[in-house]
């Protein structure tokens, strides 16, 4: 028996990172997968790697595309249980304030903002249709806290899906949908170790601030995802579920 036998799962951004991972723990605990990214050679690659899942190519800022995407999934599998709304984007030209041009800023709105509030406002009719289910929004830690290594719109935009799912779980949870916000720690992803390799010493700077002195595997944020996704948190609905090592919890760490 695996942990999602037979529940039905659209994860978003899934050809690469988290996202990549999740779509490989959830077929092997027994989801039928679909695959969405905007990448088909990488969420081809993904899905063939699954038990039971498939690629969807989608556009998570256009509210066609993800219509398409859901209706292809429950198309394919008759229905959907875990809306994974994962995909987001974190570009070098999103800095401080100062920094930041407008078109930066909107970019990174459109996917990580607009997005979820897309996939959630196509995807939770298909949970209310099975009588409920579970959402899961991917936040950040960034959604808590404040950095001086500022990446202004990315921290503006998760602290609007982490606001978001508050509202979304208080309106459907007594229709049987839980909406939670997913709140990883910096993991250790190709996208950020991209941008940490571009400036030297940034590692460093931000492993000082963990209390376990490294950075989260992937690994470790898709099995937080699985318990949210699972019913083992049938009774977890508006939380802001941390998965950061401790970094929200500290002040000074251990020399």
């Amino acid at each position: 028996m695996g942990r999602l036998d037979g529940k039905v799962v659209v994860i978003t951004g899934a050809a690469g990172g988290i996202g990549r991972e999740a779509a490989l723990l959830f077929s092997e605990e027994g989801a039928h997968v679909c695959v969405a990214d905007v990448s088909p050679e990488a969420g081809e690659q993904t899905a063939a790697e699954c038990r039971d899942a498939f690629f969807h190519r989608v556009d998570v800022t256009d509210g066609k595309s993800v219509e398409a995407m859901y209706a292809a999934t429950a198309e394919r599998y008759g229905g959907i249980d875990v809306l994974y709304n994962n995909a987001g984007i974190m570009p070098a030209e999103d800095a401080s304030i100062l920094e930041t041009e407008e078109e930066a800023w909107q970019r990174v709105q459109d996917v990580n903002t607009k997005g979820v509030y897309l996939c959630c406002r196509h995807g939770i009719p298909y949970l209310l249709e099975r009588g409920g289910g579970s959402v899961i929004n991917v936040a950040s830690f960034v959604a808590l806290m404040g950095a001086a290594t500022s990446q202004i719109s990315y921290t503006a935009s998760k602290g609007a899906v982490l606001s978001m799912s508050r509202e979304l779980a208080v309106e459907f949870g007594g229709r049987g949908v839980r909406v939670n916000a997913l709140c990883p720690g910096p993991v250790e992803t190709p996208l950020l170790m991209r941008l940490f390799d571009e400036t030297p010493g940034a590692l460093e700077r931000r492993l000082v601030h963990l209390p376990m002195g490294r950075l989260a595997r992937a690994r470790e944020i898709a099995y937080g995802a699985l318990f949210l996704a699972s019913d083992e948190s049938s009774y977890v609905n508006g939380a802001t579920f941390l998965v950061d090592g401790g970094l929200t919890a500290a002040y000074v760490t251990a020399e």
